[in-house]
């Protein structure tokens, strides 16, 4: 078994579809921004405010690479994790990266609600999410071995689509 990541926009679903594919493979899952919030003791988006966001990527860089020397596992990165070239570079290296390619409409559907994610707590979130997928795309892709299109299925329906990939490239046994 190896370390699978999931890279993609805030809100396409990392840390929900994360979860039920490793339950699925019998995997431990990992989410890098929940790791950051409990070594922080506060929530991203206060360190965010307080310090700034280089700072957080400094952190952020810290423990994805701590996550990726913990063994076989399921990480669900932060949708920023790509920004760096040394998060892009280690995560390509040390996993099998699984981008969750979701349109920012989409996005911004499931998360309009949405109060602790602090790159979207502007006056028009769906341009910020236009503006990010935008950016962070083509970084995504590079980092990527896989590329699953969201659109609208069932999070069981994109884990199994995820383990068809992940089964056809050899990197987990088939069923």
């Amino acid at each position: 078994m190896s370390l699978i990541a999931l890279v993609g926009l805030p809100g396409s679903g990392k840390s929900t579809v994360g979860r039920h594919l490793a339950r699925r493979i019998g995997l431990p899952f990992k989410d890098s921004d929940h790791v950051i919030e409990q070594g922080l003791g506060c929530s991203i988006r206060e360190y965010f405010e307080r310090e700034g966001e280089a700072a957080f990527r400094d952190i952020e860089e810290e423990t994805i690479h701590e996550l990726t020397q913990q063994g076989p596992a399921v990480l669900a990165t932060g949708g920023g994790a790509v920004l760096r070239q040394a998060n892009r570079r280690h995560l390509h290296e040390a996993c099998h990266v699984v981008y969750l390619r979701s349109s920012p409409d989409e996005v911004f559907r499931r998360l309009r609600h949405d109060t602790h994610r602090p790159l979207l707590q502007v006056g028009d979130p769906l341009s910020r999410l236009r503006k990010l997928h935008e950016e962070r795309d083509g970084l995504y892709r590079e980092t990527a071995h896989f590329v699953i299109e969201t659109g609208r299925p069932s999070v069981a329906m994109l884990v199994n689509m995820i383990q068809m990939q992940l089964e056809l490239a050899g990197v987990l046994p088939r069923a």
